[in-house]
């Protein structure tokens, strides 16, 4: 493996992750949006899921978002029957989105986005103390 195959792994650790954040934010956006109308299913938390890829052009392997998919997770029901989206018996479906979890998925993931970063700069500092020896 030679130094651009690095550069290339870590950009694509970089791009998984950051897509992994746009989701968890989605996600923290809508936790509160419920159904329009009674019996309405709310916003359904969305999940990332990661594969392992071969770069042809590199010949490395490379980390890509395989798919955005659903949480299947039941929804929650809370009582407030003024609500627009509240059933016969008053209760609203909410959304299965729990603020915890996607705080430590988005820790999780800044740590992964941060990791790949050093990598990149110290990667980077090697090319150029390379290129000052060539000097």
């Amino acid at each position: 493996m030679d130094i651009s195959s690095a550069l290339d792994i870590s950009s694509s650790g970089m791009e998984a992750q950051t897509t992994r954040l746009r989701v968890i934010a989605e996600n923290l956006a809508n936790q509160d949006t419920t159904g329009a109308t009674p019996g309405a299913d709310p916003y359904r938390r969305k999940t990332v899921t990661f594969n392992e890829t071969l770069d042809p052009a590199v010949g490395t392997p490379t980390v890509s978002v395989e798919r955005i998919g659903e949480d299947m997770t039941p929804f929650t029901l809370k009582y407030d029957p003024s609500h627009p989206a509240a059933n016969a018996q008053g209760y609203v479906k909410m959304p299965n989105v729990n603020s915890f979890v996607e705080l430590m998925d988005m820790r999780e993931a800044e740590r992964s986005y941060s990791a790949n970063l050093n990598v990149m700069q110290a990667t980077r500092s090697m090319l150029t103390r390379t290129i000052d020896l060539l000097k």
